[in-house]
């Protein structure tokens, strides 16, 4: 089941300014299994709600009380069957977001608080998200199945073009190797030989004179692969790219690794139409038993209304 979470856009442009600050009393609202939600936490919610879904301000806070119950179900349950996220767990996860949207986790923390939005609200929704995640590949991994009658029947809506051809990659992976603990002087100047590579490599039957002006220079065959076997990032750059070229330097815990597409064509088949759809109603499928799930863990948990 593919899992992931959400991710939160913002439109900085239209964030108004608001005053940020924690009142000196707040009432309790809602209490879920001992854990009390005020309505600062509810208020808070809403906001972050506002500004990265753009709902009106009573439908956030409705959506603010129901995400906070259901924070507090998930964190409860987490708890229960032993899953425990940490905080740098946490950070990564709002570093992330930042890096999504062009910003340094600083940059997000003060656009949050322009817009009177705590960083920790947005931290504590991730939190719950990453719990929740962890839960249910533990409760579901290997478990979700989709029947062939309903591929089958999704493939007949697509178009029959489409059904008869698939996309197969030649490809080779090029490391510019960099030792750990190197300086980043070292680490800098690797890069920049990576670029220097990617710039001059016209083709992988020629790429020996290229590579061999740089010292430890790896390449590895990959082999070839179907446009759906390939991970989304890298499937979305390759797409793009004329055989012969490089993908851009990745850093990795070896060096710098670039994607070299050594040959591409088209075969007669229906495998990759039909390994996208496997994989959309997996998706579907996991996100309905994920529904039921927390509507048994809700069932289950004491929640009052004050």
């Amino acid at each position: 089941m593919r899992l992931r979470i959400v991710p939160v856009i913002f439109g900085l442009a239209l964030m108004l300014a608001a005053p940020l600050a924690t009142p000196s009393y707040a009432a309790i609202k809602i209490i879920v299994n001992d854990v009390p939600i005020t309505d600062y936490d509810i208020s808070q919610r809403a906001r972050l709600i506002t500004l990265t879904q753009r709902k009106s301000a009573s439908i956030a806070k409705k959506q603010a009380e129901e995400e906070l119950v259901d924070d507090q179900v998930k964190l409860a349950e987490a708890e229960r069957v032993g899953v425990d996220i940490s905080k740098s767990q946490v950070d990564n996860a709002f570093n992330n977001i930042a890096r999504n949207v062009k910003m340094s986790p600083a940059q997000l923390s003060k656009a949050l608080r322009s817009g009177g939005v705590k960083p920790d609200t947005l931290k504590d929704r991730l939190k719950a998200q990453l719990a929740w995640n962890q839960v249910l590949r533990s409760r579901f991994s290997g478990q979700i199945e989709v029947n062939e009658s309903d591929v089958i029947a999704a493939l007949k809506k697509t178009d029959e073009e489409d059904r008869q051809k698939s996309v197969e990659y030649d490809l080779k992976r090029v490391i510019v190797v960099v030792p750990k603990n190197s300086s980043g002087g070292f680490k800098s100047k690797r890069k920049n030989e990576s670029n220097k590579i990617r710039a001059a490599f016209n083709g992988c039957d020629d790429s020996g004179a290229i590579l061999g002006k740089y010292s430890e220079v790896v390449v590895q065959p990959i082999g070839r692969r179907l446009e759906t076997e390939l991970p989304e990032n890298m499937r979305a750059e390759i797409e793009k790219m004329t055989p012969g070229k490089l993908t851009k330097p990745t850093a990795t815990p070896v060096g710098y690794e670039m994607i070299a597409v050594c040959g591409k064509r088209e075969i007669a088949s229906d495998i990759a139409v039909r390994t996208e759809l496997e994989n959309e109603l997996r998706q579907k499928e996991g996100e309905s038993q994920s529904r039921r799930y927390l509507m048994e863990v809700r069932r289950r948990a004491t929640i009052i209304y004050r």
